[in-house]
């Protein structure tokens, strides 16, 4: 099987990685795919030194000249299908599609990875009629994909994987070394950029409520974003300078993940949360937000802890029982890892992704030939 996938983003979040283990999945076990990506983004420095890499940067949703560049990349290449990855690349890929690719038309298959509606507008309901197929990254969008109008027949839920091998290769970093942290402080983790659905200020305000009942807590928050100015000056204010650290953009998260003794994710807003299966396939216990795809990773009172969102006090009282209970926290972490291992593996998503791929394949093929069949009955008759 040949396909063409496209991501444009520029940064690297858990969406990207998905791409990457997609792709690499499909590659190792004999399929072609041929990467469109944004020429100075992660995601393609990542897949440089590799072949079947293209680059393209649509400056926004309506390039007209970007979609006739992907529509030439496309004519050439002579794809079974196109994955777009994120949503413009799902309007790259439609509007290259109008110029008249290649008869019959690829299928287009979009990623939908956030749980936020579609878009009202009249471009983005125009692009979303083309997409043959969404691949829901949880149950939790594939629902709002069918509030929103898309039929059940073109939505179908891959739950995001985890290359678990990856993770346990990835040497543990001495985190109390390397931010000067006193020796046994138990260290919360957080993954995620900082914007405002990751709801990082609820963290915040959590740990100041933390702190009381486990004075030696310390937080460490990875990840860069709009919202980084706004949370130093929180912590300032809650004079939590010396507990609570926004380490930023590490390519070494892996290494954290297998450090960390608790995992915390505090969104507002989630579409699955891909560094919870990073966590979980570290072997740590999680507190999280009962939001989005969430509870469908996660498992309340088994693999870890969940609060409502937005919801500080809550957020504190899950994170202090675990610090405090390192039976609970340990058993909790291996049921974790059990999890990810049996349902969030890349293995198993890379599997199910070509299921998506061979089902529509074989829905265009029967067109095809019904098609076909009809053309020589009116013409015998």
């Amino acid at each position: 099987m040949f396909s063409l996938h496209i991501d444009t983003a520029r940064t690297w979040r858990g969406g990207q990685h998905q791409v990457l283990l997609t792709i690499q999945g499909l590659r190792s076990v004999g399929h072609r795919a041929v990467l469109v990506a944004h020429p100075e983004g992660e995601l393609f420095r990542r897949m440089s030194e590799g072949h079947d890499l293209i680059g393209l940067a649509p400056r926004h949703e309506l390039d007209l000249a970007a979609a006739w560049r992907l529509w030439r990349v496309i004519k050439r290449l002579q794809p079974e299908l196109i994955h777009a990855h994120d949503p413009h690349a799902v309007s790259a890929a439609a509007l290259a599609l109008s110029f008249g690719s290649p008869s019959p038309l690829p299928p287009l298959i979009a990623s939908r990875r956030v749980d936020f509606h579609l878009k009202g507008a009249s471009l983005s309901r125009w692009k979303y009629r083309q997409v043959d197929c969404f691949v829901a990254a949880s149950n939790a969008i594939r629902d709002m994909l069918l509030e929103d109008g898309i039929e059940d027949s073109r939505a179908v839920t891959v739950h995001e994987g985890v290359d678990i091998d990856h993770v346990l290769s990835a040497p543990p970093i001495n985190i109390h070394a390397e931010f000067w942290l006193p020796t046994h402080a138990p260290i919360v983790g957080n993954v995620a950029a900082l914007v405002p659905h990751k709801g990082q200020r609820y963290l915040i305000e959590s740990a100041s409520l933390v702190l009381r009942e486990v004075p030696d807590a310390r937080f460490i928050i990875l990840g860069e974003g709009e919202l980084r100015a706004h949370l130093e000056h929180q912590i300032r204010n809650g004079r939590l300078d010396k507990h609570i650290i926004l380490a930023g953009f590490r390519p070494d998260v892996m290494s954290f993940h297998r450090s960390f003794d608790l995992f915390v994710m505090s969104s507002i807003t989630e579409g699955l949360g891909t560094s919870l299966l990073d966590a979980m396939a570290a072997s740590k216990a999680i507190v999280a937000t009962s939001t989005g795809g969430i509870p469908e990773v996660v498992l309340d009172g088994e693999t870890g802890l969940l609060v409502p969102p937005r919801d500080p006090p809550g957020l504190a009282a899950a994170i202090v029982r675990l610090l405090r209970d390192d039976a609970l926290r340990a058993e909790m972490a291996r049921r974790a890892f059990e999890r990810v291992q049996s349902r969030f593996s890349a293995t198993r998503m890379v599997e199910q992704t070509l299921n998506v791929y061979e089902s529509r394949l074989g829905s265009q093929a029967r067109l095809k030939a019904d098609t076909s069949r009809d053309d020589r009955h009116s013409r015998s008759g």
